[in-house]
Protein backbone atom coordinates (compact mmCIF):
# COMPACT_ATOMS: atom_id res chain seq x y z
CA UNK A 1 0.00 0.00 0.00
CA UNK A 2 1.08 3.51 -0.90
CA UNK A 3 0.21 7.39 -0.30
CA UNK A 4 -0.48 9.35 -3.89
CA UNK A 5 -0.29 12.77 -4.11
CA UNK A 6 -0.62 15.94 -5.83
CA UNK A 7 1.03 19.09 -5.89
CA UNK A 8 0.34 22.02 -7.58
CA UNK A 9 1.09 25.76 -7.11
CA UNK A 10 -1.87 28.16 -6.92
CA UNK A 11 -2.06 32.17 -6.75
CA UNK A 12 -4.29 33.70 -3.51
CA UNK A 13 -7.41 33.45 -5.50
CA UNK A 14 -6.97 29.89 -6.26
CA UNK A 15 -6.66 30.15 -9.89
CA UNK A 16 -3.45 27.36 -10.89
CA UNK A 17 -0.28 28.98 -11.20
CA UNK A 18 2.66 26.12 -11.90
CA UNK A 19 2.15 21.90 -11.47
CA UNK A 20 2.95 18.97 -13.36
CA UNK A 21 1.24 19.89 -16.44
CA UNK A 22 2.66 22.56 -17.17
CA UNK A 23 6.26 21.07 -16.20
CA UNK A 24 5.51 18.46 -18.61
CA UNK A 25 4.92 20.68 -21.61
CA UNK A 26 8.13 23.05 -20.88
CA UNK A 27 10.22 19.46 -20.74
CA UNK A 28 8.68 18.79 -23.87
CA UNK A 29 9.14 21.86 -25.53
CA UNK A 30 13.14 21.72 -23.82
CA UNK A 31 13.31 18.10 -25.53
CA UNK A 32 11.73 18.65 -28.66
CA UNK A 33 12.66 22.30 -29.60
CA UNK A 34 8.43 22.76 -30.41
CA UNK A 35 5.40 23.73 -28.58
CA UNK A 36 3.60 21.71 -31.41
CA UNK A 37 5.46 18.56 -30.42
CA UNK A 38 5.40 18.90 -26.57
CA UNK A 39 1.52 20.02 -27.11
CA UNK A 40 1.18 16.70 -29.51
CA UNK A 41 2.52 14.39 -26.77
CA UNK A 42 0.38 15.13 -23.99
CA UNK A 43 -2.82 15.53 -25.98
CA UNK A 44 -3.10 18.77 -25.75
CA UNK A 45 -3.77 21.66 -28.80
CA UNK A 46 -0.81 24.11 -29.79
CA UNK A 47 -3.49 27.23 -28.78
CA UNK A 48 -3.69 25.56 -25.18
CA UNK A 49 -0.42 25.06 -24.45
CA UNK A 50 0.74 28.56 -25.64
CA UNK A 51 -1.98 29.94 -23.51
CA UNK A 52 -0.61 28.15 -20.38
CA UNK A 53 2.71 29.52 -21.15
CA UNK A 54 1.64 32.97 -21.26
CA UNK A 55 -0.56 33.11 -18.10
CA UNK A 56 2.64 31.60 -16.12
CA UNK A 57 5.08 34.59 -18.11
CA UNK A 58 2.71 37.07 -16.96
CA UNK A 59 2.47 35.70 -13.25
CA UNK A 60 6.42 35.31 -12.74
CA UNK A 61 6.80 38.26 -15.19
CA UNK A 62 9.72 37.01 -17.11
CA UNK A 63 10.09 35.04 -19.99
CA UNK A 64 10.23 31.00 -20.59
CA UNK A 65 10.44 30.04 -24.09
CA UNK A 66 12.31 31.83 -26.66
CA UNK A 67 10.51 30.92 -29.79
CA UNK A 68 12.90 31.49 -33.57
CA UNK A 69 11.23 31.51 -36.57
CA UNK A 70 12.33 30.91 -39.57
CA UNK A 71 11.55 27.34 -41.73
CA UNK A 72 14.91 25.98 -41.61
CA UNK A 73 15.97 27.63 -38.17
CA UNK A 74 12.89 27.61 -36.26
CA UNK A 75 12.43 26.64 -33.07
CA UNK A 76 11.47 27.02 -29.10
CA UNK A 77 13.76 27.03 -26.27
CA UNK A 78 13.27 27.09 -22.78
CA UNK A 79 14.80 30.30 -20.76
CA UNK A 80 17.24 29.69 -17.86
CA UNK A 81 14.34 30.73 -15.97
CA UNK A 82 12.04 28.18 -17.56
CA UNK A 83 14.63 25.31 -16.30
CA UNK A 84 15.37 26.68 -12.65
CA UNK A 85 11.44 26.87 -12.25
CA UNK A 86 10.91 23.39 -13.38
CA UNK A 87 13.96 22.54 -10.99
CA UNK A 88 12.42 24.02 -8.22
CA UNK A 89 8.98 22.44 -9.05
CA UNK A 90 10.53 18.91 -9.47
CA UNK A 91 12.34 19.48 -5.97
CA UNK A 92 9.13 20.20 -4.14
CA UNK A 93 7.04 17.60 -5.78
CA UNK A 94 9.56 15.06 -4.79
CA UNK A 95 10.13 16.55 -1.23
CA UNK A 96 6.12 16.81 -0.54
CA UNK A 97 6.41 13.08 -1.73
CA UNK A 98 8.57 11.57 0.81
CA UNK A 99 7.16 13.68 3.38
CA UNK A 100 3.82 11.76 2.78
CA UNK A 101 5.64 8.56 2.84
CA UNK A 102 7.45 8.80 5.72
CA UNK A 103 4.07 10.45 7.77
CA UNK A 104 2.23 7.20 6.71
CA UNK A 105 4.08 5.06 7.43
CA UNK A 106 4.43 6.33 10.89
CA UNK A 107 0.39 6.90 10.93
CA UNK A 108 -0.84 3.96 9.50
CA UNK A 109 2.11 1.42 9.72
CA UNK A 110 3.35 2.15 13.02
CA UNK A 111 1.76 -0.53 15.27
CA UNK A 112 3.02 -3.35 12.21
CA UNK A 113 -0.32 -3.72 11.14
CA UNK A 114 -1.84 -1.94 7.32
CA UNK A 115 -5.63 -1.57 6.29
CA UNK A 116 -6.48 -4.77 4.36
CA UNK A 117 -9.70 -4.40 2.87
CA UNK A 118 -11.99 -7.06 4.31
CA UNK A 119 -14.23 -7.94 1.82
CA UNK A 120 -12.69 -10.68 -0.76
CA UNK A 121 -11.42 -9.06 -4.09
CA UNK A 122 -13.05 -6.09 -3.56
CA UNK A 123 -11.12 -2.56 -4.42
CA UNK A 124 -11.51 0.06 -1.83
Amino acid sequence: MVVKVKTWIEDDNEHLIFGGGKTQILELIDETGSISEASKRVGMNYKKAWTHIKILQEYIEDDLVIVKKGRDSGGTSLTAKAKELIAKYKLLEKEVRNFSTKRFEEIFMADGEIIHCTKENQNV
